[in-house]
């Protein structure tokens, strides 16, 4: 069985700070974004597709923002354990696509680093993530740069006899 999950996620800009991270990587940028983690849009929209693919919640429900022990934590834990859980339902995922909203950072420059950052993370070949940006040509939020959004696709080919238990489906 093929299945196809989504994930969104966003974060707004906070006090000055000399870069972010976005995909697992340090981008310089003027401000932080804000969250209870370390705020990585891209690893968090990539965690809730990977737990969408075994409707297992979404990252909220794994890794509360009311926990402490959330505060500052690294994104790339939301994803470790999601693609855990993915491995523990017999799930072997394929390809994972990513589209950062910003109008700032520009992508195009880190886009290599994010893509091998991210099939490392998940045991991917490169071929495997696109990481794709685009503005919103001045519109909403994250046109006039009060934070950045990504989204995420991830797939996954699952065996039926563990989704089931009936051999076919």
């Amino acid at each position: 069985i093929f299945k196809t999950a989504m994930g969104y996620d966003v974060h707004a800009f906070g006090e000055a700070a000399p870069a972010i991270i976005l995909g697992g990587i340090s981008i310089p940028h003027t401000h932080k974004l804000l969250g209870h983690s370390d705020a990585d849009v891209v690893l968090h929209a990539i965690t809730d597709a990977l737990l969408g693919l075994i409707g297992a919640g979404d990252i909220g429900s794994h890794f509360p923002p009311s926990d402490p022990a959330h505060h500052n934590r690294d994104s790339e834990d939301f994803v470790r354990h999601a693609y855990a859980l993915l491995r523990s339902a017999h799930g072997t995922l394929h390809h994972i696509d990513v589209t950062i909203i910003c109008e700032a950072p520009k992508i195009g420059p880190v886009r290599e680093a994010m893509r091998a950052r991210i099939a490392d993370m998940l045991s991917l070949d490169l071929s495997q993530v696109s990481v794709k940006a685009t503005t919103s040509e001045g519109l909403g939020f994250t046109g006039r740069r009060e934070g950045i959004a990504a989204y995420a696709l991830a797939s996954a080919e699952f065996e039926s006899t563990k989704l089931t238990g009936k051999g076919n489906v």
